[in-house]
């Protein structure tokens, strides 16, 4: 049952990562989280996240943000040691409780069509909160998402810039992972035998993308929001509820 899951946990989440430029941290995390120690999850979904981000490289390129990839790319700097350090001194389950409240709060405000301007102090803040969770949960996705929902961003130009700055972030984290947290043979032979799941949802997703239009890609990111957000949530305070 464990490898069914496992199996449709990474097709699922390398369609929606090729589709949309987010999917695959927001929604595979969580339940690799199930399957899986936390450094595992993590690093699973890094390696897997970084195959997926460099085989789409060259076909979007010319969507990226260079000015803003830049910005984040920078913010992230500050961002990846400080998430580590939470990671490796700090309550887990307190820093998902945290972020799913901070998700939901800012969903609902998006969905009441709460809009905000795009400026360089805003992406270089964002790219260090999405660095800040990368190395902490292994999730940079929800403070982008928010940020280019906020923005009205199109969905080219969130997609691409999105992924090649998951290129940066994910090698960067995978790589202070290893050093401060260690790996084992689990990581590496799991990712080994998830790659065709993520070869097959690489495909589809590249056909839903050129299928969804503007309207249903943004109420589609909202959904994803708003079930990372309840997850998250429900995961931290069953953790609680279980202490004595």
């Amino acid at each position: 049952m464990e490898t069914f899951g496992f199996i449709m946990i990474i097709l699922v989440a390398s369609i929606l990562q090729t589709s949309t430029g987010f999917g695959f941290s927001i929604l595979a995390t969580p339940f690799l989280l199930l399957i899986f120690e936390p450094a595992e999850a993590i690093q699973i979904n890094l390696l897997l996240s970084l195959v997926i981000s460099s085989a789409l490289i060259l076909k979007i390129r010319k969507d990226i943000d260079f000015g803003m990839l830049k910005r984040f790319i920078a913010g992230s700097a500050l961002g990846l040691p400080i998430g580590m350090g939470i990671f490796m001194l700090i309550d887990i389950n307190s820093l998902k409780l945290a972020v799913s409240l901070i998700i939901l709060v800012l969903t609902v405000m998006l969905v009441l069509t709460f809009r905000i301007s795009q400026n360089k102090n805003r992406d270089l803040l964002v790219g260090g909160f999405s660095g800040l969770l990368t190395t902490s949960i292994g999730m940079p996705g929800p403070p982008l998402l928010l940020y280019f929902s906020g923005t009205h961003t199109q969905k080219e130009k969130l997609r691409g810039t999105t992924l090649v700055f998951y290129l940066f972030v994910y090698l960067v984290s995978l790589i202070i992972q290893v050093i401060f947290a260690g790996t084992n043979k689990t990581i590496w032979v799991s990712s080994l035998w998830a790659l065709p799941m993520v070869l097959a949802g690489m495909h589809l997703g590249q056909r839903l993308f050129k299928r969804i239009n503007q309207k249903a890609f943004r109420i589609f990111t909202y959904i994803i929001l708003l079930i990372t957000g309840i997850y998250l949530l429900i995961e931290s305070m069953g953790t609680y509820l279980m202490l004595p």
